[in-house]
C-alpha cells in the first residue's frame, strides 16, 4: 500500500496514444502498460456520458478514454492514496474533467454511491493472493494481487450502473470462469473477447462486458490478436495494424459487430 506521495524525482512522464496523453508514472512500482489502453478503447462512451473506473491506479485508462472521447464525465476510485493523487494529477494535466476518490471499493464515498453511471470499467488485480508471487515493490503487489474476489468488483460495478449501462472488464484468462459467473449473476447481454499474443499462441487475457437489465444471448467474439506473425522474430514493434492504431493514437477498438440470434 503506497500512502506517501511520490517525490518528483521518483516520477517519469510517459507518452501514451502517440503523445496525445502524457502520464506521470513511478519509475519503480506499478506502471501502466497496454492493458488499460486496450480496455479504455473498447468502451463505447460518447460525449456527456458518466464513466466510473474501479481501481483506477494512476489514471491511465480514464485519461486515454477522455482523450479519445472529449466531454465524458470521468470518476475514478483508487485505494492507494499516492496513486489516487497521481491519477487526479494525470487527469488535470491532460485537460480531462474528472474526480478521483481515494477509497476502498467496499466503502465507496457518498459522492460515488449516490450516482449512476453509463459505463463502469475495471482492470482488477490479475492474481489472487493465494496464487500470487509478490513483486518487490509493495504498491505494485497491491496492483497485481488482491484479496477482494472478482464477484465483489462486479457487484459494485452493477450497483453503480444506470439501467442499460455497460460494465467492461479486462482480466487474465485463468480467471475467466470466476468473472463469467459474477457477470452472469448481475448483468446481461454478455460479450467475451479473448486476447491472443499471436495467432499461434493461446489467449492470455480477455475482455468481458455486460449491460444492466439486458437479456440478450451471450456472444463469444473471434479473438483479438495483438502481434503479427506466428512468433517473435526480431526486435521492434510487431503489433497488428488495428492494435497499433489503438496504442499509438486515440483510435477506438470497438467490440466486433455480430448480430444476436
Amino acid at each position: 500500500m503506497r500512502t506517501d506521495p511520490f517525490a518528483p524525482e521518483d516520477l517519469a512522464r510517459d507518452d501514451f496514444l502517440g503523445g496525445a496523453v502524457r502520464l506521470w508514472q513511478p519509475k519503480k512500482g506499478y506502471r501502466a502498460g497496454a492493458d488499460p489502453v486496450l480496455l479504455s478503447a473498447t468502451v463505447p462512451a460518447v460525449q456527456g456520458d458518466a464513466v466510473l473506473e474501479l481501481g483506477c491506479g494512476g489514471g491511465a485508462a480514464l485519461a486515454c478514454l477522455g482523450a479519445r472521447v472529449p466531454g465524458i464525465e470521468a470518476t475514478g476510485v483508487e485505494m492507494q492514496p499516492a496513486y489516487a493523487d497521481l491519477a487526479q494529477r494525470n487527469l488535470d494535466d491532460n485537460g480531462i474533467s474528472g474526480t478521483i476518490h481515494c477509497a476502498d471499493l467496499m466503502a465507496l464515498p457518498t459522492a460515488v454511491k449516490s450516482r449512476r453511471f453509463d459505463h463502469v470499467l475495471a482492470n482488477p488485480p490479475y492474481f489472487e493472493d493465494l496464487r500470487a508471487v509478490a513483486p518487490t515493490a509493495p504498491d505494485r503487489a497491491v496492483a497485481r494481487s488482491g484479496a477482494l474476489p472478482l464477484a465483489k468488483w462486479v457487484s459494485v460495478a452493477s450497483k453503480r450502473l444506470a439501467p442499460g449501462g455497460m460494465a467492461t472488464f479486462i482480466q487474465r484468462i485463468d480467471r475467466l470462469p470466476e468473472l463469467m459467473s459474477a457477470f452472469h449473476d448481475t448483468l446481461g447481454a454478455l460479450e467475451l473477447w479473448l486476447i491472443q499474443p499471436r495467432t499461434t499462441r493461446p489467449a492470455r487475457l480477455f475482455l468481458l462486458r455486460g449491460r444492466k437489465g439486458a437479456r440478450a444471448a451471450f456472444i463469444s467474439h473471434p479473438p483479438l490478436v495483438l502481434h503479427r506473425g506466428e512468433k517473435h522474430e526480431k526486435d521492434g514493434d510487431s503489433y497488428t495494424e488495428a492494435v497499433s492504431k489503438v496504442l499509438r493514437s486515440a483510435h477506438p477498438l470497438p467490440f466486433p459487430s455480430q448480430r444476436r440470434s
